[in-house]
């Protein structure tokens, strides 16, 4: 009876064994290799912005079994860094992986991709994104540019960048020549600021060369990577301009619906494992580099609050009339401050509490 019952399980395990070998040709057949260029705002040097499109292209490679392939171009190797937009809507290359608010300069709106000044958390982004609704209407206005949006990277709260002298009052950013992206260029202009939009890979020559007097990029593993404090020592926080922004794949609107629809599910799968995989990156790699930075001259100051005062207040003024002359900025900026409100509601209830009291628990334990 044994016998018999293992020669069936054979049997059977044989014709499902002949029954997979005869069907893989044919699936294999009906998937169609695919292969697309993405170009990116980032320079190779930084293994966690780069890094996330490298692990993507990986991603999307396993899922496919290599049908379908992403080959990555660091910044300046097809088009420099901040055209990196401009050519997936012209076709030029099929995506790019960019921080959307580099385009604000084309209509204010593409400032809610990234972040926008004062906004929300990583969290809470993700919330607003993936189940508040804000993805979708992202993509209603980047449709508009013949592309289609999918959050591919955090970068986690940001630091306030590097200035070769301290900021001690409202006053000192009078004539301040700044490298800033975004929106927070605008704001900040309004008291003196200079804001100067600079990619990644040349903010270092600049400083150096005192083109400008200070400059923020990311925060303590991306900035000790390029160096900055070798020539701007007062490294200041918090990054009120991007709280918790993201970076993510832009693809051509034609491109992508040309995709067969499960690779076009296996890039969207890619680019959300790569924002968490970027988001958890940043957080394991920042405190050891900012002791680094600290141990290497960095003096860590915080905006006086005279200065985030004032930024607060000309940021919601700036809002508030870039909403009253543009219906589309007008109708994200709504919907995402509504949502903002009620996510710090809710975190005022437990993170925050949890998260001063653990704080200042560590501080006691050091004193």
């Amino acid at each position: 009876m044994k016998i018999t019952n293992r020669r069936n399980v054979l049997k059977v395990g044989g014709a499902s064994l002949a029954a997979s070998t005869l069907a893989a040709p044919a699936i294999a057949q009906s998937t169609p290799t695919v292969k697309w260029r993405m170009t990116a705002s980032w320079p190779k040097s930084l293994d966690t912005l780069f890094g996330g499109c490298e692990y993507l292209s990986k991603k999307v490679a396993e899922m496919s079994d290599n049908k379908f392939q992403i080959q990555v171009f660091a910044a300046g190797e097809i088009v420099p860094g901040l055209a990196a937009f401009d050519a997936v809507q012209n076709g030029t290359v099929e995506c790019a992986h960019t921080s959307s608010f580099y385009y604000y300069g084309k209509d204010p709106t593409f400032a809610f991709g990234t972040d926008l000044p004062f906004g929300m958390n990583p969290r809470m982004r993700n919330a607003w994104m993936y189940h508040g609704g804000g993805l979708d209407l992202m993509n209603e206005f980047y449709k508009g540019y013949n592309t289609i949006y999918l959050p591919a990277g955090q970068t986690n709260g940001q630091m306030g960048g590097w200035f070769r002298k301290e900021i001690n009052s409202l006053a000192d950013l009078n004539g301040l020549k700044f490298r800033v992206g975004g929106l927070a260029g605008t704001i900040m202009s309004k008291y003196g600021v200079v804001p100067q939009q600079i990619a990644g890979g040349d903010i270092y020559p600049a400083l150096e060369k005192g083109t400008i007097d200070g400059a923020e990029w990311v925060g303590p593993h991306d900035d000790e990577k390029l160096g900055f404090v070798k020539v701007a020592k007062y490294y200041y926080y918090p990054g009120w301009w991007e709280v918790g922004p993201n970076v993510g794949v832009f693809a051509n609107l034609d491109k992508w619906a040309a995709l067969p629809k499960d690779y076009q599910a296996m890039l969207a799968s890619a680019s959300a494992e790569t924002n968490q995989w970027m988001s958890a990156k940043y957080d394991a790699q920042n405190p050891a580099a900012l002791k680094r930075l600290v141990a290497a001259g960095a003096v860590l100051k915080a905006f006086p609050p005279d200065v985030m005062e004032a930024c607060w207040k000309a940021a919601n003024e700036a809002y508030d009339d870039i909403a009253s002359k543009n219906a589309k900025f007008k109708k994200l900026y709504e919907h995402f401050v509504a949502f903002r409100d009620d996510q710090y509601l809710w975190a005022q209830i437990v993170d925050l509490t949890m998260d001063s009291y653990m704080a200042r628990f560590r501080n006691q334990k050091k004193q």
